[in-house]
């Protein structure tokens, strides 16, 4: 592949599902860890098949090449309540990150969401958007999350996601708003930017100036109006296969890697296809995908 300004790694999940845990679950993470390496990435965030242990994956990785990008994680800043149980949680997870060597931190709120928020019951069928009160609080909390990621050297670098309170364009300029820009950064996804309602390419120059990391995800348009049809949930819309990779979906990566390139993007950028493996071999959409990217490059170049 043809140099890029900008590191391109690959997330676990494409292997073994996070939000659809049934996806990969046989995977071990040593398949994982040598698809990745066999793929030519150097770049990887952490997976739950991948062992906890600072010095056991340290090892792993460096035997492979590989670096730890990044970890999701998930917090509740939105409720007053869990404000200082949150922050403590936070720190331990930038603790384990700053040991591995890792830069940004991937970070979402889970409060008023289906699945992720732990005060919702089985029976709810929407997420529950944010009041004021509830924006106020999650930006504070964010604050004081970016704080303590920058005392490590990290950003934190804030995930907007389907299913959840910052989806939308306008939710995400929102929280762009109401943070420090020296303390909280984004997450640009560019799959979940389209299912929210966003055009991806109008959030990244919007955006552009805030962004600290990349996910690169496709969309299968036929089966994100099939489940909006049906207006099924997010993780319905991910058993369906509504995410795929770069150069298999709807999405025009074109515009989007001319603005990276022109803009010289120098973070990391993760390809991302949520899907079943079974039915997706990660491995093959992986190199389908880099070849794609290798013709966007080569357009770019001309």
């Amino acid at each position: 592949m043809a140099e890029l300004p900008f590191k391109l790694g690959i997330h676990p999940i494409n292997w073994v599902g996070e939000d659809v845990r049934e996806h990969g679950a046989e995977t071990t993470f040593e398949q994982i860890v040598d698809d990745i390496q066999a793929l030519g990435l150097k770049g990887t965030e952490m997976g739950r098949k991948f062992p906890a242990d600072v010095d056991v994956l340290k090892k792993e990785l460096s035997d492979r090449g590989i670096s730890l990008v990044s970890q999701w994680k998930s917090v509740l800043f939105s409720d007053p309540a869990y404000r200082d149980e949150e922050l403590a949680a936070y720190r331990m997870h930038v603790e384990f990150l700053k040991a591995m060597g890792s830069t940004v931190i991937s970070t979402a709120e889970v409060g008023g969401s289906l699945h992720f928020d732990p005060r919702r019951t089985p029976n709810e069928k929407e997420v529950l958007r944010l009041d004021e009160a509830g924006w106020q609080s999650l930006a504070e909390g964010l604050n004081r999350a970016g704080a303590i990621a920058q005392e490590y050297g990290l950003k934190l670098s804030y995930h907007h996601h389907g299913g959840t309170v910052v989806e939308s364009p306008e939710e995400i300029d929102k929280l762009m708003e109401l943070t420090d820009p020296s303390l909280v950064y984004l997450l640009f996804d560019t799959g979940h930017a389209y299912y929210g309602g966003a055009d991806p390419l109008s959030v990244l120059r919007k955006h552009y100036d805030r962004i600290a990391y990349i996910h690169l995800k496709d969309i299968r348009q036929a089966v994100l109006d099939e489940a909006r049809a049906e207006q099924v949930d997010f993780v319905t819309c991910i058993r369906k296969g509504v995410f795929t990779v770069p150069g298999d979906g709807c999405l025009d990566f074109a515009p989007i890697f001319n603005e990276l390139l022109t803009r010289g993007y120098q973070g990391w950028a993760m390809l991302e296809g949520e899907q079943d493996p079974a039915a997706h071999n990660p491995y093959d959409y992986a190199k389908q995908a880099l070849t794609y990217i290798q013709s966007l490059i080569s357009q770019e170049s001309r």
